[in-house]
């Protein structure tokens, strides 16, 4: 019996922990821990353990798909090809959009920016970190010069006061979790606050429940609570940061007194009071946040004030402080890094500077690429597919499933519907791939060569481990192949993913000095600028990422929500993962160990809600908004506090996007997830 171990990096969320993916006669048959694995030591969370079940899923697409006449029928790739570069070249640029993927590699995900910008010619590229993390890439950006985590997982252990605001980290992250206890063993406070009393918050010293959408005027009273008390870091403020008056004319305000802070957030004063006293006095702090902060339409001021609380008090550039926002997926970084998106290059390298567009065509080797403008990020696209119809003609979507994962999915839908030739890309036919004209069958990451980036900026290796199944190809030949059908030979000639690697590695300042070689066994922290460049594992030591070095100080006031309760819609809904399953379920319910566990969604209630509804634990309600309305299974809690709903968006019988809102971030253009009105009611029998 032929059996080899292969090692490589998760395939689900930002931590980025390795494992040895076990290969019997040329199939990947489990999952077995790699003990020197940089991130996680050898430990796994679930997802992790059973990261293999899926990949030989009997419903993998193994051939590409045409539909014709409503129906797909299986084509060979040279037809497929043919059909889409006819089609490609029969539209103009501005007219077509691609969707990238955090799943996908960062070669790949360099790739599809490369593909659009040269061989579309379309700015209209973007991928799902504008579903969880733009705000973080524009807020940090604006505050600090990078739009990261700026300290590594690892440096949480030093940590003397870890915020957790915005995540539920022992779900989401559970090998980041295990820092944080590392950090509480050597005598870290852990301060949590969420809506919900989630296995994160039941480790804490302090909990504070409060109500969704309410996280700048937390801040502020935090922050209004320290200066009165004259804990900020004075010498912090006067040597590495400007424009604190303006911040501090802002929170001063009696707005923003423990009192009224109280009454907007639902937090007792005494537990605003502590947690103020314990960031400002420890050694050191960290602040670590998610999706509870980003998805907001104040994200950007959310993520803003969250830089605000920790420059005041100093914790930054140093090891067990920072500001630090938890990836959702194992890739958003690197696919952010990697300039799929809108407004930027590999290594956000802004697409409107003229001398950076003429660097980008002189290295691809072309005399035209995309115009120098900003284009639609995939919130925007959805909007003006629904609304504007024959703007956006044609859309290639690799990895993606915006009809789960976007907001309002009746909106999605109907604005999918519009388009006149759609190209989606994917391991499975996913809800998203079923409105396609063309399906690409890809390998997943076990089947290929590549890196990914994970949340503390850690470039690492996937290895491959086993053959696509059929005739499937991974994502980074296919647009090669299609970059050559569209008449790119010459930039779309690559052979392999770690010849892609060094063409990022050439054009991208943060990642100049890596390659496979030096990723090997333990990856990088970008930046990274030369070969001999150790990496980066904590930012802005000496001076923040600036044209003057110096971290800008965000004047915010607090608004609310852009849905907020009244008379018919009368509670807040938010929305979340459980440690179970994973996004869209797409790999995660195709795992028979996963699924058992977490076979259905429900509809969390607090148990005087429940009461005054007159619903029991179990029961088959229906949740409604303006958007739409879902049947689901209610939750009866008290882990959950009054007026707030809680549903985890993976589960297509129990969609919480049909239900959720499309405002966005006027900045970041991220819906708002986390908060809106709805209201449930018993179904009555006709």
């Amino acid at each position: 019996m032929d059996i080899k171990y292969v090692s490589t990096t998760c395939p689900y969320c930002g931590t980025g922990c390795g494992f040895n993916l076990v290969v019997r006669n040329g199939k990947v048959f489990d999952v077995a821990h790699w003990q020197r694995a940089p991130v996680n030591g050898g430990k796994l969370c679930p997802k992790g353990r059973y990261a293999h079940e899926f990949i030989n899923s009997p419903d993998r697409l193994t051939k590409p798909l045409i539909k014709k006449d409503g129906t797909f029928v299986e084509a060979t790739w040279d037809e497929a090809y043919d059909l889409i570069a006819e089609k490609f070249g029969s539209y103009k640029p501005d007219e077509m959009a691609c969707l990238s993927s955090a799943r996908a590699s960062n070669e790949e995900n360099y790739l599809m920016q490369k593909f659009a910008r040269v061989a579309l010619k379309t700015p209209h590229v973007d991928h799902c970190a504008r579903l969880c993390h733009a705000s973080t890439v524009a807020g940090l950006a604006a505050v600090f010069g990078s739009g990261a985590m700026t300290n590594s997982i690892k440096d949480i252990t030093e940590s003397k006061c870890i915020f957790i605001l915005g995540s539920n980290t022992f779900e989401q992250h559970p090998l980041i979790a295990r820092s944080v206890i590392r950090a509480r063993g050597d005598g870290a406070k852990v301060i949590v606050a969420d809506p919900r009393n989630t296995p994160t918050a039941r480790q804490a010293d302090l909990y504070m429940p409060f109500v969704s959408g309410t996280d700048v005027a937390i801040l502020n009273g935090l922050m209004q609570e320290i200066i009165k008390n004259g804990w900020e870091d004075r010498e912090f403020i006067k040597k590495r940061t400007k424009d604190f008056e303006k911040l501090r004319e802002v929170v001063m305000k009696d707005a923003y007194s423990l009192e009224n802070v109280s009454k907007i957030s639902g937090i007792p004063v005494e537990s605003l009071r502590t947690a103020a006293g314990w960031i400002a006095q420890a050694e050191v702090a960290t602040l670590i946040y998610s999706m509870g902060i980003t998805q907001h339409t104040v994200g950007v001021d959310n993520v803003k004030s969250t830089a605000n609380l920790m420059m005041l008090t100093g914790n930054l550039g140093k090891p067990g402080g920072g500001v630090n926002p938890l990836r959702g997926q194992n890739n958003v970084q690197g696919a952010c890094d990697m300039g799929a998106l809108p407004n930027v290059y590999s290594g956000y390298q802004k697409v409107t500077d003229e001398a950076t567009r003429e660097k980008m065509m002189e290295a691809w080797g072309v005399d035209d690429i995309a115009e120098g403008k900003v284009g639609y990020t995939v919130t925007e696209m959805i909007n003006i597919l629904a609304d504007n119809p024959g703007e956006l003609r044609c859309m290639y979507i690799m990895g993606e499933n915006p009809m789960l994962s976007d907001p309002d999915i009746q909106h999605v839908e109907e604005g999918l519907r519009n388009l006149e030739f759609l190209v989606v890309q994917d391991i499975f036919l996913t809800e998203t791939a079923r409105l396609a004209d063309v399906v690409l069958p890809a390998a997943c990451y076990a089947e290929k060569d590549g890196t990914q980036t994970n949340t503390e900026r850690r470039v690492q290796r996937w290895r491959k481990a086993q053959d696509p199944p059929g005739e499937a190809k991974p994502d980074w030949q296919i647009l090669c192949d299609l970059g050559r059908r569209m008449g790119y030979g010459k930039q779309f000639a690559f052979e392999s993913p770690e010849a892609i690697f060094a063409e990022v590695a050439a054009v991208t300042p943060s990642y100049h000095g890596m390659s496979y070689g030096r990723l090997d066994p333990d990856g990088l922290h970008w930046p990274c600028p030369t070969a001999e460049h150790p990496g980066t594992a904590i930012l802005h030591r000496e001076k923040f990422a600036m044209p003057d070095g110096l971290g800008v100080f965000s004047a915010i006031e607090w608004k609310p929500p852009a849905e907020v309760p009244d008379a018919e819609y009368p509670f807040v809904l938010t929305t979340g993962r459980v440690i179970w399953q994973w996004h869209t379920g797409t790999m995660t319910r195709r795992s028979r160990s996963l699924e058992k566990e977490a076979p259905i969604g429900w509809i969390e209630i607090n148990l005087e809600d429940a009461k005054a509804l007159g619903i029991r634990d179990d029961e088959v309600v229906r949740a409604s908004t303006r958007r739409g309305s879902i049947d689901i299974p209610a939750r009866v809690t008290p882990e959950i506090i009054r007026g707030v709903m809680f549903i985890p968006f993976h589960y297509k019988e129990h969609p919480a996007n049909m239900l959720t809102h499309n405002a966005l971030d006027p900045i970041a253009k991220i819906p708002e997830f986390k908060a809106c009105a709805v209201k449930v009611e018993k179904i009555v029998e006709a």
